[in-house]
């Protein structure tokens, strides 16, 4: 079944009110692109000032917390999000599992709060290398879905997106068949954990996707769109991605 392709810019801790003329460039690219559904997951600070920048387009927090409030210093609730502007928020980032020591039951549980309280959640996964070169990324990637995706998630609120940690950043990408063998076991977990709505639910590459490979990767089996991070920070680097993410 072919899926609408969602590509989505995760700033990460970049960007400044300056940096909101970029964004409206990429709404502009949106719109235009009508064949491909283009977010982008911005700084705490920015999601009011972009949501009011670019009325009607995705924009997302990068984290929440699973409670609705109370006594959790620099957190920020799904209601405060959704508040701000927000309309997603990407949850259990390699990063924030590795700098912040998240686990997949408190990825679980903020997926959870996202999708209950009105946003979408785009749930991350991924190997490290140590993972990847010990043969074990199918089945670490597989139980972080099993624990990181709430039951009863639904294909219209959450994507997964995979994101082999040795290649955020690094210029590096898993080949073609390992990017199509690592979807395709993603999906079979999905369905299996979800019934019929797990092949409905979208799976995004991540790892230093760019405008030389998003048109081969976008176009691998099971691959329904891209989570972006670099590339995302300038119009002219990101727009080409959402083309090929359309063609």
């Amino acid at each position: 079944m072919a899926l609408k392709k969602l590509v989505a810019g995760n700033w990460k801790m970049n960007g400044n009110l300056a940096a909101l003329a970029e964004i409206e460039a990429i709404a502009a690219a949106a719109s235009a692109n009508a064949g491909v559904d283009v977010a982008i997951g911005v700084p705490a600070t920015l999601i009011m000032p972009a949501a009011a920048r670019v009325p009607g387009f995705a924009i997302g927090g990068q984290d929440c917390h699973w409670t609705e409030s109370g006594a959790h210093t620099g957190c920020l609730s799904v209601a405060m999000l959704k508040e701000a502007g927000a309309s997603f928020v990407i949850v259990g980032h390699s990063e924030r599992r590795t700098d912040n020591h998240e686990t997949s039951a408190e990825i679980a549980k903020k997926a959870q709060a996202a999708t209950r309280g009105g946003l979408m959640a785009i749930i991350c996964v991924g190997e490290t290398e140590a993972e990847r070169d010990a043969g074990a990324a199918v089945s670490v990637v597989t139980g972080q879905l099993a624990e990181s995706v709430p039951a009863g998630s639904k294909a219209l609120n959450t994507a997964i997106a995979y994101e082999p940690v040795w290649a955020i950043g690094t210029g590096r990408t898993p080949s073609a068949d390992d990017v199509a063998e690592m979807h395709a076991a993603i999906r079979a977990q999905l369905v299996s954990q979800l019934g019929s709505e797990g092949a409905g639910v979208r799976i995004l590459y991540g790892g230093s996707v760019k405008a030389s490979n998003a048109q081969e990767l976008l176009h691998v089996p099971d691959v329904d769109g891209a989570l972006v991070g670099g590339a995302s920070l300038k119009a002219a680097d990101f727009v080409p991605i959402i083309e090929a993410g359309a063609a």
